[in-house]
This record gives structure tokens, C-alpha cells and sequence, in this order.
């Protein structure tokens, strides 16, 4: 398989090498609340849902929250999160590129995942998505921009993998998805990247 695998994520977990979490839920969610884009009784999932902050917000807000991942440190600390904070919620470990909803969807919060995901997996995922939600479910989307110098010689570096806008309207494309015009809302990263967040909705 092109890119990490389990074994890399567990040992990231197990010794706090998760330089991507910031301790919190990522501001973007709060946005798209505060502007009615998620809303109570909605089913919606996770994937690569980590240590669970943005599950917590969602279950709290009262979704229907699944959250995914396929490395058990982070599965066992989701799960924690929630039982703690007496919290509704389903954890699973799976493998998102071969997982498959009970039923359809109405929301994907998709944060981490495609930039943790080699580049050579990304079609496959984006077909799941795709399948994952019904008909005008939506997408709610933070794609990673973390262009590296080393790019302009052809070579795929991650993760996190850089989620060039070009590739991203490729793999969600116009006769699928419905894009909003941009610009995008652009989220800071620490590490001198940052995001786009972008709502795509199933047609």
C-alpha cells in the first residue's frame, strides 16, 4: 500500500507525535454551525476522527456522530473522549477506503483524512464519500494546503499530502458535486500551512 500505514499512525498515537492536533476542535466547525449547516438529528461521520474533539462538539450539538479511524490508539482514545463526556456516539475502527454506511448520509466532515491518505488512494476515497451520502447531503471539507518546494520536481511528500485545488476539483467534479464560487475561507496552520474550507454537496 503507497503511503503510511497502520503500524506509522499507532506509533504516532502511542508516542504524541500528532503534530496535526491542536488539543481542540478545529475553528472551521464552529463557523459552519454558528451558519446552520449542521443541525440536530442529522447522521454524520467522521473519518480519521482521531482523539475525537470535533465528535464531542457534533454529538453535544445532537448528530447522529460516527466517528472512523483505523488506528486503534486513536480508536481507544475517541471512544474515551465520549464516555467521559457522557456523550452519544459510534467509534469503529475501519478502514475508510472500505467502509460502508448502514444507510445513507446527510453530512461528512472531512478534515484530516484526504491529506493523510496517499495521493495514489485519493480516487477511491473520493468515490466512498460519494456513495457514503445521499442526494444533497454535503461535504463539509478542509482541504490541506501544504505545498513543499520539493514538488516542483515531481516528488509526492507527506503526510500531510498537499491538496492542490486542481487535483481536489478533479476528484469531486462538477457533475457530482456542487462547488460554491470562491474564494475559499482560508484556516492557519502552525506549521505555516493552511486549509481551504469548502462545503461540497452531493447531486
Amino acid at each position: 500500500m503507497a503511503g503510511p500505514d497502520q503500524a506509522f499512525w499507532q506509533q504516532r498515537f502511542e508516542t504524541g507525535q500528532t503534530g496535526w492536533d491542536r488539543g481542540a476542535p478545529h475553528p472551521q466547525l464552529a463557523a459552519w454551525l454558528s451558519e446552520g449547516l449542521l443541525g440536530k438529528g442529522q447522521r454524520i461521520v467522521v473519518p480519521g476522527c482521531g482523539r475525537g474533539h470535533e465528535l464531542a462538539v457534533l454529538a453535544r450539538e445532537g448528530l447522529d456522530v460516527t466517528g472512523l479511524d483505523y488506528t486503534p490508539a486513536a480508536v481507544d482514545s475517541a471512544r474515551a473522549r465520549l464516555k467521559d463526556e457522557h456523550l452519544p456516539g459510534r467509534i469503529e475502527q475501519a478502514d475508510v477506503l472500505a467502509w460502508r454506511p448502514d444507510q445513507p448520509l446527510d453530512l461528512v466532515y472531512e478534515q484530516t483524512c484526504l491529506c493523510a491518505l496517499h495521493p495514489d488512494q485519493w480516487t477511491t476515497y473520493a468515490e466512498q464519500l460519494q456513495r457514503w451520502l445521499k442526494p444533497g447531503g454535503r461535504l463539509l471539507a478542509l482541504f490541506m494546503q501544504a505545498r513543499r518546494d520539493e514538488s516542483e520536481l515531481g516528488q509526492v511528500i507527506g503526510p500531510p499530502y498537499h491538496c492542490d485545488i486542481n487535483a481536489v476539483r478533479a476528484l469531486f467534479p462538477l457533475a457530482l458535486w456542487k462547488w460554491p464560487a470562491p474564494p475559499y475561507v482560508q484556516r492557519p496552520h502552525e506549521r505555516g500551512w493552511f486549509e481551504l474550507a469548502v462545503v461540497l454537496e452531493r447531486r
